[in-house]
């Protein structure tokens, strides 16, 4: 990164998109390289899910269909409930592998861009070899926030069922009742969009610092302050982008048949080159949003302590001390 610390609090949307354009074809053999081991596999299993998924969900459709209009217990009606069980086994099967490798190979991507910019930062000599090495040892740290970020929202989604509960019981679906519900539903949303920007955040503070969990959930809440909108639009047009990736897949891949096998193969290397530059270039905005947010708090990094902590000692990955990335504070 050219730009000393206390500049970077001065950073807006597109200062932050450039210096992550930046970052990425200044270091782009290092970012390839990780691209190609990591993040391809994740767009792979994004795609393919997508693809597999929705062609075992039409086949459960059509033999539940076809199992409402044959009569109970004839040899046919068991052939097509076996049939379908199985069916119904392999399609929950095939989400559970999804969500595990998904999860596995998204803090493995994390692990990896997060690493990297930090010796990029400090100036340490960075290759894939030595991000490789670290990377197994750092993403247990982010499983640990991952599953505290799963209980909160756990948690979320318990409370929002509660109110959702209390307003049937106490409001009703009468007119008012439905602008309630609406209001209701749109603070649900802003409310799971800020907990997932914690989350975000809180990756990038499990990777660089000594907290993780819930912890590093409360410092991730502390640094986003003053910096939230610029937070929220960034993630919220990450988002939409993945959404619309997501959908032109679908409409012109998975139930495009009527564009012919090469225009859908060419349209599906198009969504997978495009989901390849989203993925990388979120990552790396994440970890650019949490060297801003630490600039506009005056929490001076010390590169030399980032350094150290970044290297592998003794066969282990040791964080950067709190007390090395928060006691330090500079005056602008």
């Amino acid at each position: 990164m050219d730009l000393e610390q206390e500049e970077m609090q001065f950073l807006g949307i597109f200062g932050i998109y450039k210096e992550a354009y930046k970052i990425i074809f200044s270091w782009k053999k290092i970012f390839s390289q990780i691209a190609v081991a990591l993040i391809l596999p994740l767009c792979f299993i994004f795609l393919a899910y997508i693809e597999v998924s929705d062609y075992l969900f039409q086949k459960i459709v059509i033999h539940e269909f076809e199992l409402d209009g044959t009569r109970v217990d004839s040899a046919k009606y068991n052939k097509i409930s076996d049939l379908l069980s199985s069916e119904l086994i392999a399609f929950w099967l095939l989400k559970l592998a999804y969500l595990v490798f998904t999860l596995i190979f998204s803090l493995l991507s994390t692990s990896a861009v997060v690493y990297t910019i930090a010796c990029i930062y400090t100036g340490r000599e960075v290759t894939f070899k030595k991000v490789m090495s670290v990377v197994p040892r750092v993403w247990k740290r982010l499983m640990v926030t991952f599953l505290s970020i799963f209980v909160a929202v756990f948690a979320y989604n318990i409370f929002a069922i509660l109110i959702l509960i209390l307003w049937a019981l106490c409001i009703g679906p009468d007119k008012i009742g439905i602008l309630i519900l609406w209001v209701m539903f749109i603070l649900y949303l802003v409310g799971l969009s800020y907990m997932s920007i914690i989350w975000q955040l809180a990756s990038v503070v499990s990777v660089l610092e000594d907290l993780y969990g819930f912890r590093a959930m409360v410092k991730s809440r502390a640094l986003i302050r003053g910096k939230l909108v610029v937070a929220i639009v960034i993630f919220l047009k990450l988002n939409i982008s993945l959404i619309i990736i997501k959908i032109a897949f679908e409409r012109l891949v998975v139930y495009g048949a009527s564009l012919g096998m090469a225009n859908r193969i060419e349209y599906g290397i198009l969504c997978f080159l495009l989901l390849f530059k989203l993925f990388l270039f979120g990552l790396v905005l994440q970890t650019i949003i949490y060297f801003v947010c630490k600039s506009y708090h005056h929490e001076n990094i010390d590169k030399s302590a980032l350094s150290d902590h970044l290297e592998v000692y003794m066969g282990e990955y040791v964080p950067l001390k709190a007390k090395d990335v928060q006691l330090e504070q500079y005056d602008v």
